[in-house]
């Protein structure tokens, strides 16, 4: 770390590196690996885009190939890319500094900033209380087949998005008033709008970002003192943690002088404020397949009643005398509309133990498809698709509220990461395209 910018949390002014003048962003630019997992049509007309052009679809690997025939051979490839771009001249070296991006898609605009955390900083174990955190539960099987990619890569390209609660506005937005350089400017591929980044590389800047970031830090932000959380992932939970333990194993064989300031030790991000409008959190329902529907929700109820204290199962004649008897209900209640073939109905938990519909929901489903031989679940955008779903023989449909923006810290502060799937930031298309790098190897 540049000593002019040190702090005690966990910002790293990177030192990036961009596209040369002559490469087309356009393609360039791809969307992060982890979408379009059963699509290789997105993926085989991102081949058809790029041809032979560089750009980050060659830098990194799709998952839809992760853990099949070639990956051994893609990853090798991807490695001798990297170098290559870095020895020929196509990534070029643009010093220290943040990027403030804008992005704009779907008629959604929203601004960012692209700096280093330190992953010393980060913990995703269950009662985490470091200042960067995981929102969702971290799958470690999850981790091994990403490190693979990780520890061989030379150069690192975010597409994890970390959220700051500055509801103030009072880091990101101050620099849109700023004359800056502009990196770039251009439509991104396959439908996913149009982006903007200015260079950050003014040292009086950079300081003030940084003390703005440090003032956000507070214990008692949220009414009781408990141990701050400054940075929370968004998107890209499982790429962060690869990237922590990539450097727990690389740091194990470095002499203490190296640790300090090796490159591996820091992680490239996009920070965004959670406040910012451009932002939008959409809920993911549930479906379970394979079961007796009744059988289940009785099972179901049960399982609440243990979690919770007591639990409800009703049912309704049309979803309007549902929404009007769920109005009804006292303040802090959760009620979780579901649906079965030829019924409506509403699980009711008058006192939950979560602060969050989809935390007292997931918590006993997590236990009751353990016990339901041959049950599934699939995790579903859209009420229209959980009514259809849920409608047919065999399955349940459970619907769930949008998550407020406002509340994610406070209920990852109070009660640990969220269950999987809670929220989406925005479809497939208007995640995080790989646009800016960092030399991650000495």
């Amino acid at each position: 770390m540049n000593p002019k910018f040190e702090n005690k949390i966990g910002i790293c002014v990177p030192e990036l590196m961009m596209p040369a003048k002559n490469v087309d962003m356009t393609k360039w630019a791809c969307v992060a690996c982890d979408q379009y997992t059963s699509q290789p049509d997105y993926w085989n007309k991102c081949e058809e885009i790029v041809g032979a052009a560089p750009s980050t679809l060659r830098l990194m690997l799709p998952e839809i190939y992760l853990e099949k025939p070639g990956e051994a051979e893609r990853i090798a490839e991807i490695r001798k890319t990297m170098e290559k771009y870095v020895a020929d001249g196509t990534l070029e070296n643009i010093g220290e500094g943040f990027v403030l991006t804008r992005r704009t898609v779907d008629g959604k605009t929203r601004n960012g900033l692209v700096v280093a955390l330190d992953l010393e900083e980060y913990d995703y174990s269950k009662g985490s209380t470091s200042l960067i955190r995981a929102t969702e539960g971290t799958i470690v099987e999850r981790i091994p087949p990403r490190l693979r990619i990780r520890e061989a890569a030379t150069v690192e390209l975010p597409h994890i998005i970390v959220l700051i609660d500055d509801e103030n506005k009072t880091v990101i937005e101050p620099l849109c008033e700023k004359k800056l350089e502009k990196l770039y400017d251009f439509e991104l591929m396959q439908g996913g709008g149009h982006v903007e980044g200015w260079l950050v590389n003014d040292e009086e800047t950079i300081k003030n970002v940084i003390e703005a970031i440090a003032a956000l830090v507070n214990p008692t932000k949220y009414g009781t003192e408990m141990p701050p959380l400054l940075f929370a992932m968004g998107d890209g939970n499982h790429s962060f943690a690869t990237a922590k333990a990539n450097w727990e194993k690389l740091k194990a064989t470095l002499p203490e002088e190296e640790r300090a300031n090796h490159p591996a030790r820091y992680a490239l991000v996009e920070l965004e404020n959670v406040h910012d409008e451009g932002i939008v959190f959409e809920p993911i329902h549930r479906v379970v397949f394979n079961v007796c529907p009744e059988c289940f929700l009785k099972a179901l109820g049960e399982e609440l009643e243990k979690q919770n204290g007591a639990a409800e199962i009703r049912y309704f004649d049309c979803p309007h005398c549902r929404a009007r008897a769920l109005k009804e209900l006292p303040e802090g209640a959760h009620a979780i509309p579901f649906v079965i073939e030829g019924k409506l109905g509403a699980i009711v938990v008058e006192k939950p133990a979560a602060q969050l519909e989809v935390g007292t929901l997931q918590n006993a489903l997590d236990v009751l498809l353990k016990k339901t031989e041959g049950a599934s679940i699939d995790y579903i955008h859209g009420e229209d698709v959980v009514n259809e779903l849920g409608s047919k023989p065999g399955n349940v449909g459970f619907l769930l509220p949008p998550m407020a923006k406002g509340d994610l810290f406070k209920t990852v502060v109070f009660d640990g990461a969220l269950p999987r799937k809670t929220f989406s930031m925005g479809e497939a298309h208007e995640k995080r395209y790989y646009l800016e790098c960092r030399k991650i190897s000495k």
